[in-house]
Formats: structure tokens, sequence, C-alpha cells
């Protein structure tokens, strides 16, 4: 089983091989069955030895460390998240969508002046789910548990599950009887009570739920 605490030992190795820029990639919101899903990445350069003390995956954080956390994060090196609709997932699926999501991601990274067409990508888990997104190939290398044991990954975990938490927060604002604020989405015993009593609405992927027939 990967550490709880990540380390930037696999970044490390990948410099000795003579990368200069390892970018972490991971995704949040896979198996919600309301809004986006998200995909964070951040940028993890030669010479970085040191990185937020506290930084673990997001999953291992509690809400209030992790909104702590995110500005460590974000002042620790560049970055950015990407996000695909809940429609674009009920038209394209959501493995496409996980890929367009990091996509766009690594543009904005690019975009902030990062050299993404050098970098070894690091991506969690044992698939690539990126690679079929791109327009132009990228070195990508999936880990399993890269989340857990990378630093780079686990900062592009908590980047992903802030930014994609504080837009349920704010859709919850407009659909309080979902209870998003707290379920962020998922299908919680609330969430779906919500969803028998008003139905689905515009960030509900609706080819994943099967409502009760009348």
């Amino acid at each position: 089983m990967p550490p709880k605490d990540p380390t930037l030992d696999v970044e490390l190795g990948c410099f000795d091989e003579g990368f200069d820029l390892v970018i972490g990639v991971d995704e949040v919101g896979r198996g919600a069955v309301a809004g986006p899903v998200a995909v964070g990445v951040h940028a993890v350069v030669r010479g970085t030895c040191e990185f937020p003390e506290g930084l673990r995956d997001s999953k291992l954080l509690s809400e209030k460390r992790r909104e702590a956390m995110a500005p460590l994060v974000r002042g620790w090196g560049a970055g950015a998240v990407g996000f695909a609709s809940a429609e674009e997932i009920d038209e394209h699926g959501i493995g496409a969508m996980l890929g367009e999501a990091g996509r766009r991601a690594l543009l904005e990274l690019h975009a902030a002046g990062v050299a993404v067409e050098r970098a070894l990508i690091l991506l969690d888990g044992s698939h690539d789910w990126l690679t079929p997104a791109l327009r132009s190939p990228l070195r990508v290398r999936t880990r399993v548990g890269a989340d857990r044991s990378c630093a780079s990954v686990a900062a592009a975990s908590v980047r992903a599950k802030v930014e994609r938490d504080a837009l349920m927060r704010e859709a919850h604002e407009a659909h309080p009887e979902y209870g998003w604020s707290s379920n962020k989405g998922y299908g919680s015993r609330a969430h779906y009570e919500g969803i028998t009593a008003r139905g689905l609405t515009e960030l509900h992927r609706h080819t994943w739920i099967t409502r009760p027939r009348a």
C-alpha cells in the first residue's frame, strides 16, 4: 500500500533521467452523479527539494485542512484545474471528458508560461486517460497510488478538490434541496432524496441516474 505521506522521490528520479520539469496530474469527481469532473495539474521544476508540510492526497485531508493547504500549494508552484461539465460527460462519456479536462488544465498551465511540452507528466492510476485527448503528444507516465506517494500529484489533487468543492458549494445556493454543500454531487442518501422530490437539474449527469418509473 502506498504511504500516506508523499515524497519527492519519484520526481527526483525523473530529474535524474534528464527531465527538468514534472507535472503531477489527478482527477476529482469521476464518480459523482452531479457536477463537473475536475483535473488538477501541478508543476515541479528541477532543483525543488521541499514541499508544503502536511501535504497529502486530498482524500486524506479534511475539508478544513484542504482549504488551509490550498494557498500553500499555490505558493509552492504553478498549477491549474480543468473541468468538463455534466452535459459533456453525458454526451461523450467520463473517460473522454477526464482527458479533455486534463487537456484544458495543461493548456492553462502552458498559457501561464510553463513549458508543458518538455515535461514528464505523472498521472495517478494505471490507465492513461489523458493521452487520447491530447492534440500533440506528451510524455505521460502512469503510477498507481501516485496521489499518495508523489508530492506533485498530491498537490494536483488538492487543487482539483478545492476548486471543484467551491463550485459545488456555489451550486448548492441555487439548488439547496440536493445537499451539494456536503455531498459535493456524489450519490448520498440526501442527494437521491432530492432527486426523487425535485427531479434532475442541468448539473446532473442524466445518463448516470436511474429514476423509479411512475
